[in-house]
């Protein structure tokens, strides 16, 4: 079952930030109205699937020729599953 999440991804780059809101974040002020109880739910769930991500939505991630292919593929099948579990479903 497919799912719409409220869910803002910015990135610059290789730089990105996933933002527990369906409002476009632009600054401190709108970054503020995301949920960060979600988040962390979020950013626990890809820890126990050995994923390392910035502690804080407020902090980028980063992508880079150090990562291989395998590495992105890993991230992507934990991505699934914890934001299922962040939003409880």
């Amino acid at each position: 079952t497919r799912h719409r999440l409220p869910l803002t991804i910015n990135r610059v780059g290789s730089m990105f930030t996933l933002f527990f809101t369906d409002a476009r974040v632009i600054d401190y002020a709108s970054a503020k109205k995301s949920d960060t109880g979600k988040f962390a739910v979020y950013f626990r769930e890809m820890l126990n699937r050995g994923i390392y991500l910035p502690p804080s939505q407020y902090e980028a991630a980063f992508v880079s020729a150090a990562h291989a292919e395998s590495d992105i593929d890993k991230t992507i099948a934990a991505a699934e599953p914890s934001l299922l579990r962040a939003f409880g479903l």
